[in-house]
């Protein structure tokens, strides 16, 4: 599509304040180009913009008071659920929510406006922490894990349905070249968020028992869900194509050409799916951090502080990286986590002086960053490199592969129980230089 052109008003002080703001944000000049949008959609670009920042620094907030990967694992042994069930936090959330997106997407496709796709799912995903929360009150032991497994598993399918609505929506409603930097700006609203919040538990302000504040901790993720749907729903988005729908039996079949024919693409799913040992590396950082550097509840305030500050440092650097190659940030990344992975696998071999919280903090510090670029670079190179018309099935074929992926990832953090956890640090780290090499083979998104 031709990039449309939408001239600035010429009398600054009767631009909106979104648009005064967004010009400076995405260093637009005398005209806003609009690169795969149309005209109507470029006029609201100021605005959706905004809405849609809103919505995920909520989002993303929400996401960090309730991590498979940071706090869900010390819920569940304040709760006293055996170790095992952490291992599987991360698996389900992922692939819950990857692999029924082949079957959804062809019903999203059959529809104008995609939006509802991600509001109505966010709110469900609200209900889902909802019940979370009054388990975490109520239960205790093994049926209070397999309970906090189900609320995830009902959690993390609604996320999948809003996976590929969002980045439909975003196709439409954001100019390419500037959906990295939203992708940052999401994330980075987030990152402040989550950082006010870790210094509060860091300082014990709440006051209260560790049971009532992890209660409390997941209450809020389903508050926090509610109103990322609201702020979504205000988003302006034009009805779209609704031709080349298909049943879920077309969907595979086309998803399966797609697969035989795009080189890149496979290429792209098996870089994503060996990226994967970023997240399913984070629950044995949180558990080796709990062995050794104490259980008490500060400490998860200084893993929910390095997120907060992972998100506020980088995201705007990896949103302008991605905008300018989405390829050679995934190899970065790569890179990073290899080498972050392999120092916490020696962390137990440290000198003792150096055994503390703040070098423990440091480390999660950069994998929290490394995982926020993996996701945004990934996100940026899908939704940019895929053909407009099939960019819904390109998406659900992507994040079906990668939660098979996420199964074999599940498999292989059951056996940490046989082998430990430093020897899985390693086994991810060597995963991650695969995906380096792998990612330098990928082809450069063009303009």
């Amino acid at each position: 599509m031709r990039a449309s052109i939408w001239p600035l008003k010429a009398n600054y002080k009767q631009m909106k304040i979104s648009e005064r703001v967004y010009e400076w944000i995405t260093d637009e000049g005398e005209v806003r180009a609009c690169a795969n949008i149309s005209e109507d959609a470029c006029r609201e670009t100021p605005s959706n913009f905004f809405k849609n920042v809103s919505s995920g620094a909520l989002s993303k907030l929400a996401g960090q008071l309730v991590s498979p990967g940071t706090t869900l694992p010390w819920v569940l042994a304040a709760m006293g659920v055996p170790a095992a069930f952490s291992g599987a936090l991360v698996p389900i959330k992922d692939a819950g929510s990857l692999l029924p997106q082949l079957v959804v997407s062809a019903k999203i496709r059959s529809f104008p406006k995609r939006k509802w796709f991600w509001i109505i799912p966010a709110w469900i995903q609200a209900l889902a922490l909802l019940a979370m929360a009054f388990v975490v009150w109520n239960l205790d032991g093994i049926v209070g894990g397999w309970l906090v497994l189900a609320c995830l598993a009902l959690f993390s399918i609604s996320s999948g349905v809003a996976s590929i609505s969002f980045k439909d929506v975003t196709a439409k409603t954001i100019p390419k070249g500037k959906r990295g930097q939203l992708l940052a700006m999401r994330a980075t609203s987030g990152g402040i968020l989550t950082l006010l919040v870790g210094v509060l538990i860091l300082a014990d302000f709440f006051k209260n028992s560790d049971r009532e504040f992890l209660f409390m901790l997941v209450l809020s993720g389903a508050v926090l869900w509610a109103l990322s749907g609201f702020l979504f729903s205000l988003i302006h988005e034009e009805a779209g194509a609704t031709s080349g729908g298909r049943t879920p039996v077309q969907e595979i079949k086309k998803a399966w050409v797609f697969w035989q024919e795009d080189q890149n693409l496979r290429k792209f799913i098996f870089t994503r799916g060996l990226l994967m040992a970023i997240p399913l590396a984070q629950p044995f950082f949180v558990l080796l951090g709990r062995s050794e550097i104490g259980e008490e509840v500060s400490n998860l305030g200084i893993m929910v502080l390095a997120a907060g500050i992972g998100s506020v440092i980088s995201s705007p650097f990896w949103g302008r990286f991605a905008d300018r190659s989405s390829k050679k940030l995934m190899i970065a990344i790569a890179l990073l986590g290899m080498v972050n992975i392999a120092l916490m696998a020696l962390f137990p071999l440290w000198p003792e002086s150096f055994q503390n919280s703040y070098s423990f903090a440091v480390l999660f510090l950069i994998q929290v960053m490394a995982h926020g670029g993996a996701r945004l670079s990934r996100k940026t190179y899908l939704v940019d490199f895929a053909p407009e018309k099939d960019r819904p099935s390109y998406v659900s074929l992507s994040n079906t592969a990668i939660g098979l992926f996420t199964l074999v990832g599940a498999g292989l953090g059951s056996l940490a129980s046989i082998f430990g956890i430093s020897p899985m640090l390693w086994i991810f780290s060597a995963l991650l230089l695969v995906a380096a090499i792998l990612g330098s083979q990928l082809d450069e998104v063009q303009d």
